[in-house]
């Protein structure tokens, strides 16, 4: 990945001024490696129905020629530069067996090892510039401009990368932060989604921190600036993102791991193959042959489609069913999992506040309907998330919410209204209570209000003409398969998977206890995620982390695999994930581990049958003489062998077992 990402923020000043178009994500024929894939794939696609139907070889040979051509002249360069580092790779090794193929008529086994090859060097830099457009993406969460005020008392619009340690800014309603720092005055409601995941606008008072990229609600805020606009939490998430990407080292598959040594083991038998017979006195032409054949039956035709058929068999089959896993060396690599880092709002809940208690008060006249309906006719007006959770609950229950007259909001406290002649104020517990003389009813409320935010909820109340008349819980709800979840990856793993949160730690514990997960990490930023699976990693465990907002991309990255969720996660958690689940099905998490390490241990069955080919069909042509038709039978044979039992793993019945 680069290592600069976005452009300067002047860069992104005038793009927003000038209404220029908004950033567009890599096309993929915008690649040069996939285009070069693609057109060796078309290439082979139109010889072989050519040879197959026996077409003369002037129609299918010119083919053949370019799919070598466009698919193998970048992999052979870069083989040829590596060699010029002292270093074999498995990409000569390729270009050569397929050349060595093509010499001795098996032009289409060769063309095949050059499309495989082609495509996986394509998807590799498609994910890699994917990634990169999200993490430039993310910096245009944080405004380009922001309001100083200077000592005078006058406001200037700057550029937010000017701003310096010490200066004050004014946000307006419905405007971003422009940089990390401290209220100095005013109360509003601030969405910090994007950097602690929280489901609720929290509100922010003299003193309290705010952070660059977040959104103001209602109120105006004057703010301190306490960091460079490069050490913001925004730039931090960046840059944590892309050192984690850059190098993070996939694990390597089985025939990379001995890449080197088989790469010059092949190299040099087939020169022996060659030369030694000729230094004995044998003929030319059945030296080459020998070689030749040789070349064949020792390549790794058999050993890539040991590999890859079960592993992208697992990726279709988990695709049909709702999770994108982006590679086949991730589909590996979820099977290694044994410690899984779970993210609350979003992924263990539905990411939507919903009224999940509604208390009258004694001596209200009240009933729970009459309480909610009151509650979201004074809140229809306002745009504010509990608000609207309060309007769905009324909406639910009944008819919609009654006209509601002389509203007004003010941030931190709530909202009052006047709804069929009564005062109707909604809001915060604390706050409203401070101007309700001290009786049994605001006594009563605030006992109400206490047990529910114990309990996690956020605690709402209302007042009708003044007088407490009864309390509102709020809660984020848990998904209804996340406990089965959590139960079947701690089977699959050994160990409960934990729980990293920017939430409260109330509400965190709540949700902790249904689930049943123990340990708990809440409050957190998104660095302090990624400093909870670097030491989860420093304990020798491979760590999966799903997660699905903005704070949760560095977590994702550095994980040994990232798994987000699709379907309200952010672009950034999209493209730094591992894998997608589409859906948003929770336990489609353990079903795709369990199908990965199914598949890994296909890949091993498959090594051990493409070796007993590959050594028997070797030592024949050593030891005897092997006809050259019976070593490309033996050789087709054992490829077409591990390629149907790899594909296996298509069938419904091997995602229902894993699912199980």
């Amino acid at each position: 990945m680069t290592a600069t990402l976005a452009p300067a923020p002047a860069d992104r000043a005038a793009r927003q001024r000038d209404g220029g178009p908004p950033r567009r994500r890599t096309r993929v024929l915008a690649l040069p490696e996939a285009r070069w894939a693609a057109a060796a794939t078309a290439f082979f696609l139109l010889a072989l129905p050519l040879q197959l139907a026996d077409a003369p070889a002037w129609t299918w040979g010119p083919l053949y020629a370019l799919t070598y051509a466009t698919g193998g002249w970048e992999p052979g360069w870069e083989g040829l530069r590596a060699l010029r580092e002292k270093t074999l790779d498995v990409d000569l090794l390729m270009v050569v067996a397929a050349l060595g193929a093509a010499a001795i008529g098996q032009v289409m086994d060769g063309a095949l090892l050059i499309v495989i090859f082609a495509t996986s060097g394509a998807l590799e830099a498609l994910a890699t510039a994917r990634t990169a457009d999200s993490v430039r993406g993310l910096l245009d969460l944080a405004p380009a401009t922001a309001t100083r005020v200077d000592a005078d008392g006058g406001e200037r619009t700057v550029a937010a990368g000017e701003l310096t340690v010490g200066d004050t800014i004014l946000v307006r309603p419905g405007e971003r932060v422009g940089a990390d720092g401290r209220v100095l005055d005013g109360a509003s409601d601030v969405d910090q989604a994007t950097i602690t995941g929280e489901p609720l606008p929290v509100g922010k008072a003299r003193g309290d921190e705010v952070f660059a990229g977040t959104l103001n609600g209602t109120g105006v805020l004057r703010v301190r600036v306490e960091r460079d606009p490069s050490d913001t939490v925004i730039a931090r998430i960046v840059r944590m993102v892309e050192e984690a990407s850059g190098t993070k080292a996939p694990t390597q598959l089985f025939i990379e791991k001995v890449e080197q040594r088989y790469s010059v083991g092949m190299v040099v038998a087939t020169l022996a193959v060659f030369l030694v017979p000729l230094a004995f006195g044998a003929d030319l032409g059945d030296s080459l042959l020998r070689a030749m054949t040789f070349m064949i039956v020792a390549s790794p035709c058999a050993v890539v489609l040991a590999t890859m058929p079960p592993l992208l068999s697992a990726i279709a089959n988990a695709g049909r069913h709702g999770v994108l896993v982006k590679s086949a060396v991730v589909m590996e690599r979820l099977g290694q999992v044994d410690a899984v880092a779970l993210d609350k709002t979003g992924t263990l809940t539905e990411g939507t506040p919903r009224v999940t208690a509604v208390r009258p008060l004694t001596g209200s006249g009240l009933d729970e309907n009459a309480l909610l309906a009151l509650a979201a006719a004074a809140e229809h007006p306002s745009e504010h998330p509990l608000a609207r959770a309060v309007v769905d609950a009324a909406r639910e229950r009944g008819p919609g919410p009654a006209v509601a007259e002389d509203f007004d909001s003010t941030p931190g406290v709530g909202v009052t209204a006047t709804v069929e002649g009564r005062v109707v104020a909604v809001g915060a517990p604390a706050r409203l209570l401070e101007g309700v003389p001290d009786t049994d009813a605001a006594r009563a409320a605030s006992v109400l209000a206490a047990e529910l935010e114990e309990g996690g909820r956020t605690a709402v109340l209302v007042t009708v003409d003044g007088t407490p008349a009864g309390v509102l819980g709020v809660a984020d709800r848990l998904r209804p398969d996340a406990a089965g979840t959590v139960a079947a990856l701690t089977s699959l793993t050994g160990h409960a998977p934990v729980l990293l949160t920017g939430d409260n730690p109330r509400a965190a514990a709540r949700l902790a206890a249904e689930v049943g997960i123990e340990d708990l990490r809440a409050g957190l930023l998104p660095q302090h995620k990624v400093e909870a699976v670097r030491e989860l990693e420093g304990a020798g465990r491979k760590v999966l982390v799903v997660g699905d907002g903005v704070n949760d991309a560095p977590a994702l990255a550095a994980a040994h695999t990232g798994i987000a969720m699709g379907r309200a996660g952010s672009d950034l958690a999209l493209e730094t994930a591992d894998a997608v689940i589409v859906r948003d099905e929770l336990a489609t998490v353990p079903a795709v581990i369990a199908l990965s390490r199914r598949a890994r241990r296909l890949v091993v069955q498959n090594l051990v049958i493409a070796g007993i080919f590959i050594t028997g069909l070797v030592v024949w042509d050593l030891v005897g003489h092997l006809p050259l038709p019976l070593g490309v039978a033996g050789h087709e044979g054992s490829t077409v062998l591990v390629a149907l039992n790899g594909l296996r793993l298509l069938r419904e019945s091997a995602w229902k077992r894993a699912a199980a």
